[in-house]
């Protein structure tokens, strides 16, 4: 029995139990990016401070950090960004792009995970037909909307794997 507690002893120790905690919010906060509106990116940061809370920031800490709370601030606008300036593209003015995002945030929090998108696609969509008396250019408008969501999707998760590299190299220099 006590070379098996030992080896248990000498693998988890709290730096990889920190290491696995840390990784395992990570991942959890990447897959949250393929749902548009919640924060992976947010999750990423904070297992990251976490983990130099609990382990200590080192200088390459620090700089690492730094550098992946400057991607979570530039992620979390970025989304917003991308898809009210593509429907704004398709015609819808500013007003009504700004209205189909606050219901976004309303409706993700009255339906979780797909409620933020039907929200803000269907405000968006109301408004444009009840402004322009147009089908096809409201749902122009909404497909801008999406096409949108659809790059902001991509490029917020490629930030987040960015941010989980640059965790790693601090994590494991």
């Amino acid at each position: 029995m006590e070379p098996v507690w030992e080896f248990f002893k000498e693998t988890f120790t709290p730096e990889f139990i920190s290491r696995a905690i840390t990784l395992t919010f990570m991942v959890v906060g990447l897959l949250v990016l393929l749902v548009p509106i919640l924060p992976g990116l947010v999750i990423i940061w904070a297992a990251a401070l976490g983990y130099g809370i609990f382990m200590g920031f080192s200088t390459l800490g620090w700089v690492m950090f730094a550098l992946m709370t400057i991607l979570m601030i530039v992620g979390s606008v970025i989304d917003n960004l991308l898809m009210g300036t593509s429907a704004h593209k398709e015609g819808a003015p500013w007003w009504v792009v700004l209205l189909a995002l606050l219901f976004a945030i309303l409706g993700n929090f009255l339906m979780p995970i797909i409620g933020g998108v039907l929200a803000a696609m269907l405000v968006l969509f109301l408004l444009q037909w009840a402004r322009l008396k147009d089908t096809r250019k409201a749902l122009a408008s909404m497909k801008g909307l999406l096409v949108g969501l659809g790059w902001s999707v991509a490029i917020r998760f490629i930030m987040g794997m960015v941010m989980i590299g640059l965790w790693l190299i601090w994590a494991w220099a």
